[in-house]
């Protein structure tokens, strides 16, 4: 498996050669707890999320991107922003794919399933907010997390 290599404002990154939407999802539990995955493709912790597949709407793979990765299933409550930074450019070792960032990051309430791991994430495990600064993520994951947590209600555009 590649590695994913994640790169912000960085002159020696390579150029984007790519722009594919996809989804990241802020799940809390009734604790207010948060789900996140220690990913197998760069060491991080981060929320579930991938690519959104043809046929499929955004919503629909903050879904199926959720269960896949974590194995709880959910349900799209609301919005936490949109983030199409031209200056971070994803790296995938795997096949020399550049991307700039396109993803939109939804909140969203688990309504079944039980955290189970995936070839995309080592670890999946339920986290208290005071818990999360400790953990290795990339900054722009750290954004999106700390935006949800900020509680302003007013979704970043960006």
């Amino acid at each position: 498996m590649g590695r994913r290599i994640d790169y912000y404002d960085d002159p020696s990154a390579p150029k984007a050669n790519s722009l594919v939407p996809s989804a990241n999802v802020v799940v809390t539990d009734d604790h207010g707890r948060i789900l996140l995955i220690h990913r197998t493709d760069n060491d991080n912790w981060a929320v579930p999320g991938g690519a959104m597949d043809l046929g499929e709407s955004l919503p629909e793979t903050a879904v199926r991107e959720t269960f896949e990765e974590t194995g709880i299933q959910v349900e799209v409550t609301g919005l936490v922003g949109i983030y199409t930074d031209p200056r971070h450019v994803i790296l995938y070792t795997s096949n020399g794919e550049a991307r700039q960032e396109f993803s939109v990051v939804f909140t969203a309430r688990p309504v079944g399933g039980e955290p189970k791991t995936s070839d995309e994430s080592r670890e999946v495990r339920w986290m208290a907010p005071e818990d999360i600064p400790a953990l290795t993520m990339d900054r722009s994951m750290r954004t999106r997390i700390m935006h949800f947590l900020s509680g302003n209600g007013v979704p970043h555009l960006g």
